[in-house]
């Protein structure tokens, strides 16, 4: 443990000389981590901390993001695992056998692989630690639109946009400048989302990994039709879509926790 959390220290640093187009930045997948654990059981929660000690779990989110500053490359085959390209408007059925043909691996291919380490108690518990903070970071990755993109543009990378006058790009603006513009912290931000409603609560958690995918895939069709190429954009972006931005995160948050639920629990 103090040689995972001496290295992840290591790599906190290493991000103020190296920059990456992040999915949800570092706020949002702190806010993700925290949705989650305030809705673990009293027995996923004792596991959890048995784990990884008692810190919060948002602490490790951004961890497999981190990593990609070592200069090593020793995590660099993780990269793929992030996201999925898929055409866009396909049919869900079409979608899903689009997600099963991708050869390498993927964030559709690593979620259950990261689920089953956690979940193998045979297993070191190193390798299980670093199973359970790729997992807690990719169901993140999962909820934002441009991680399940169009390989055309590498989920939104290369499409050029300007945010307040700023030169950014397409994804940049999903990862971090709307949920920046909120001006929470990860606590606030997930107190302000966080819901209480038990019906609610199991619709979001109900569905298959697919169905979770395609529903993320529809939201990058409209995010990609409703946001041509150099465009400027400002209160207004905000303004359109802020409520499912706001989905998004409780939407990671709640899936997450059914995950961890069902395997610490």
């Amino acid at each position: 443990m103090k040689y995972l959390l001496k290295f992840v220290l290591m790599t906190l640093a290493l991000l103020m000389i190296v920059q990456f187009s992040y999915a949800w930045g570092t706020t949002g997948h702190r806010v993700v981590a925290e949705i989650a654990q305030r809705n673990l059981t009293k027995k996923a929660q004792r596991n959890l901390y048995k784990l990884m000690g008692k810190g919060p779990l948002a602490f490790w989110a951004n961890w497999p993001d981190f990593i990609k500053s070592d200069t090593t490359d020793k995590w660099k085959s993780t990269s793929p695992w992030h996201y999925v390209d898929v055409q866009g408007h396909i049919s869900e059925p079409d979608f899903i056998q689009a997600l099963k043909d991708i050869s390498h691996k993927s964030l559709y291919s690593q979620i259950p692989a990261m689920e089953k380490q956690l979940a193998d108690k045979s297993l070191p518990v190193e390798q299980r630690k670093i199973a359970l903070m790729f997992l807690v970071h990719f169901i993140g990755d999962l909820e934002q639109p441009l991680h399940v993109g169009r390989p055309d543009d590498a989920g939104g990378n290369k499409i050029t946009e300007y945010w307040f006058g700023k030169k950014t790009n397409l994804h940049s603006i999903w990862d971090s400048e709307l949920i920046d513009f909120q001006k929470w912290s990860y606590t606030e931000y997930a107190t302000v989302l966080n819901i209480d409603d038990k019906n609610q609560i199991k619709a979001i958690q109900g569905g298959s990994l697919e169905d979770w995918f395609y529903q993320s895939h529809q939201l990058a069709d409209e995010v990609y039709d409703r946001t041509p190429a150099n465009s400027r954009l400002s209160y207004d972006y905000n303004y359109i879509f802020i409520n499912k931005l706001n989905q998004q995160l409780l939407y990671g948050g709640l899936r997450l926790a059914k995950v961890l639920n069902e395997i610490l629990g």
